[in-house]
């Protein structure tokens, strides 16, 4: 590729091959810098392995992420594992996948004891009064950044609001909402329809171009990704049996009502359907265990997210924390502590050991698909409809943030909690204007405005106006 061609350096000498040793330490760096939910974690992927190192290119870095947002569960994880397969085979997988979440399950872990220890005390309270308006603030702010990107024709936009209507007004399971789009837009593109085409939600990069040629990777398809049906099958039954046998194992001695049997089944079932990216799997937990299982309150979930967003590693990492809080409340015999560590880490295993299976077991056969266009409208159509999804997780937080009572509306097939007016928090309501102007207007990064509103709910309280 010639240097007219590229907007970065020009050059055509492909890097070095790359020791999984050598690897190892790129993929910490990648982990430690991956804050602020998927789309900073994408841009801090491309940034390093694409632009920095070449690795991969960048034709081959989107058609791996268009895969991983077609996946349930977390896809910024899922493309590091893809890439790091890519390049040294299963054991990279692990190194790339494990590492990218090892740093938010240690953060997760120790704030989480913080939280049941010391939450109750005012300071505390208010640090997350004020990071829970902010966290409305970073969800309006996929809103915008998925919809800017995903939102790019009538059929598209139309997705998206019968996506919210369907979720929010008529209680839908979004993994039904997702998957219908994910048919759409497969079968207008089969039949030639340019409604949905592109795709990928988060995007990467409007920086340095680097053409797959001139990557380490190349344009080759490897080796290893050419199995035979004995290795597809052993695939298959190690990392199902990693999975479900904890599982099984937890149902059958403890009884399926337990709450660990609980953690490990929902949380099983969850990874097998939560299509959209992070802020769809967080729309469907947060209602299911705030609602459903009764493990922890939506303020709670709140400041769930405000950890995770504000810690380095997956968004989804909150998830250990309702674990963490579900087997805390819900001990037994067992000291609460020791149970809610347990049920964390269960959560976490759950989670995303899931993520590996569908990437060694489905990567070989999506690397022989680069530039199939249905596979790609699949994509877009789910984007738009995850569009819907996200301003749904939206709206449920402003309800439980700003306002502190909802009543119950049904009419029909319609059935929705509406906000009670006399009930607004004025506070909270003028943190979550601020942070929303911090971010959309004067585009302030996620952490500045996190910590930020932390500080003002602390400087509120201080000032004995709240908590």
């Amino acid at each position: 590729m010639s240097g007219a061609a590229m907007t970065g350096p020009a050059t055509s000498v492909r890097p070095a091959p790359v020791t999984l040793r050598e690897a190892f330490w790129v993929w910490l760096r990648v982990a430690m810098l991956s804050f602020g939910g998927p789309a900073g974690q994408i841009a801090v992927m491309h940034r390093i392995l694409v632009e920095e190192r070449r690795w991969i290119g960048e034709q081959r870095f989107l058609h791996a992420l268009n895969y991983c947002m077609l996946l349930p569960g977390p896809e910024a994880q899922q493309l590091a594992t893809y890439i790091g397969w890519l390049m040294h085979r299963t054991r990279g997988g692990i190194v790339a996948g494990t590492l990218f979440v090892l740093p938010g399950l240690v953060s997760i872990m120790a704030l989480s004891w913080i939280y049941v220890l010391y939450g109750k005390l005012g300071i505390v309270t208010a640090l997350f009064f004020g990071l829970k308006a902010a966290v409305l603030a970073v969800v309006l702010q996929a809103v915008v950044r998925i919809g800017s990107r995903a939102l790019r024709s009538n059929a598209a936009f139309a997705l998206a609001g019968a996506a919210f209507v369907l979720i929010f007004f008529m209680g839908v399971p979004f993994p039904a909402v997702v998957l219908a789009a994910g048919l759409i837009g497969w079968f207008a593109s089969r039949a030639g329809s340019t409604a949905f085409a592109g795709g990928g939600g988060h995007g990467a990069s409007k920086g340095v171009h680097v053409d797959d040629a001139d990557t380490l990777l190349g344009q080759e398809l490897p080796a290893h990704a050419r199995p035979t049906w004995r290795e597809t099958l052993h695939t298959a039954v190690v990392w199902l049996a990693l999975w479900l046998v904890p599982v099984v194992l937890l149902v059958v001695v403890l009884g399926p009502d337990n709450v660990f049997s609980r953690i490990a089944t929902f949380f099983s079932a969850m990874a097998t359907v939560t299509f959209g990216g992070a802020y769809a799997v967080l729309a469907y937990v947060a209602q299911e265990a705030v609602e459903g299982y009764g493990w922890l309150r939506p303020t709670e979930m709140l400041d769930g997210l405000g950890m995770a967003e504000t810690t380095p590693g997956p968004l989804i990492m909150v998830l250990q924390f309702v674990g963490f809080l579900g087997a805390y409340r819900n001990a037994g015999g067992i000291d609460p502590l020791l149970a809610a560590t347990l049920g964390g880490l269960l959560a976490t295993w759950v989670t995303f050991t899931p993520c590996f299976l569908w990437i060694f077991l489905g990567a070989p056969f999506i690397e022989r698909l680069r530039g199939n266009a249905a596979v790609s409208g699949a994509l877009a159509a789910i984007t738009a409809a995850v569009v819907g999804v996200v301003l749904n997780l939206a709206i449920w937080f402003a309800l439980h943030t700003i306002f502190r009572d909802t009543v119950p509306v049904s009419a029909g097939p319609v059935r929705f909690d509406a906000p009670v007016l006399a009930s607004v928090d004025p506070w909270a309501l003028v943190l979550c204007a601020a942070a929303v102007v911090a971010v959309l207007r004067f585009k302030l990064g996620v952490i500045p405005t996190l910590l930020a509103a932390s500080a003002a709910g602390v400087g509120l309280h201080l000032l004995g106006l709240v908590g």
